[in-house]
């Protein structure tokens, strides 16, 4: 069975690949970086209507949403 080469592999397959292998690829960390973003951008537009609401708790909430997204980005990267 031939093993196709490193240029035939699309990025979809490299990602598919690196999440069935041990250790982790380039076009898988960058996947997850893009994901982590836009978790920041979704987090960063509920907290500002949170905090727009007026109502508090909901923003505690969110906040630690927040704080956990932060931590999981920086303890990934790290």
């Amino acid at each position: 069975m031939e093993r196709p080469s490193s240029n035939d592999i699309t990025s979809a397959k490299a990602v598919l690949l690196g999440a069935l292998a041990s250790g982790v690829n380039g076009p898988t960390w960058l996947v997850l970086k893009i994901i982590f973003l836009l978790l920041g951008v979704c987090l960063t537009a509920m907290l500002s209507l949170a905090f727009s609401s007026s109502d508090f708790i909901i923003a505690g909430h969110v906040l630690l949403l927040v704080i956990i997204g932060a931590m999981l980005f920086i303890l990934l990267n790290g």
